[in-house]
């Protein structure tokens, strides 16, 4: 057992290491520590051990079945792990409720209510919690998004890059500690895309965001985030920053899944230009 004066010890030199890092404009928000999962016996998730710095953007990439949405899911709270640890801000989380850690998420399909407008949409959220954002906030938020001439439109009187937009302002409303993406871009065409791409960023900047997606589209994951998690079969293939994903792969499936593909449709858009000068 360490004396009570080596425990004083050990707190101040964790207290003076977040204060250098908060000088140094680097916390560590999230710790994903030994996450493991199974289903049915089959392997989902396999000792997850990953840092994620405060208003990051972090996308999680990897093909069907590699375990990214189960991850998201379990960071969200909606699934339970088999073992491991979440901290979040120096506090373990890991039997935290999804309720009460505060996280939000923006489903694939949006999950808006047909019955009830844009606007209240929006505010739905809001009900049980009147106080949690000024009217000055809620108006600040819906210009930044550019949804007030929108905002008595029904749902289905909205494109898909409305949608979007109503469903990240309903999340934003009740200021999520994190913010969760389910493969925002995937109902989208290409020139929305790229809008909303930046929008996701601003927002991010905007706010202070810390920004967890989940995508299957290379370009999308190293366009969009300060970091990339690369999963495959459950176990995590590299953790880094889009230049050391493509100047520094891990290994073969790195290679293979995420740089021939770039490749592939770099030397498309190549080959159409020069047909187009031919």
């Amino acid at each position: 057992m360490y004396s009570k004066d080596v425990k004083r010890c050990f707190a101040l030199l964790i207290k003076i290491k977040q204060l250098i890092e908060i000088e140094r404009g680097r916390t560590i928000l999230l710790k994903l520590k030994n996450i493991s999962k199974q289903f049915a016996g089959k392997v989902i998730l396999d000792e997850i051990n990953v840092e994620i710095e405060n208003g990051e953007i972090v996308s999680m990439l990897g093909p069907s079945g590699s375990g990214k949405t189960t991850l998201l899911n379990i960071i969200l709270g909606l699934t339970p792990m088999d073992s491991g640890t979440i901290i979040f801000n120096d506090k373990d989380i890991s039997q935290t409720s999804m309720k009460e850690r505060g996280f939000n998420i923006v489903f694939q399909d949006y999950a808006l209510f047909p019955n009830l407008n844009a606007y209240k949409n929006i505010i739905y959220g809001l009900k049980n919690k009147p106080k949690l954002i000024s009217s000055d906030e809620l108006d600040s938020l819906i210009e930044f998004l550019e949804l007030k001439p929108h905002l008595l439109k029904g749902i289905d009187q909205l494109s898909g890059g409305q949608k979007q937009r109503v469903a990240l302002a309903r999340t934003l409303a009740v200021k999520p500690k994190i913010l969760l993406l389910d493969e925002p871009l995937s109902a989208l065409d290409g020139v929305i895309k790229e809008t909303i791409k930046e929008r996701i960023k601003a927002i991010t900047q905007k706010y202070k965001l810390t920004t967890i997606i989940v995508t299957h589209d290379p370009e999308e994951a190293l366009t969009m985030s300060d970091k990339v998690l690369i999963l495959e079969q459950g176990k995590v293939s590299q953790f880094g920053t889009p230049k050391q994903i493509i100047h520094q792969p891990n290994n073969n499936f790195v290679e293979e899944f995420i740089l021939r593909q770039l490749k592939i449709k770099r030397d498309n858009i190549y080959d159409l230009f020069e047909g187009c000068h031919a």
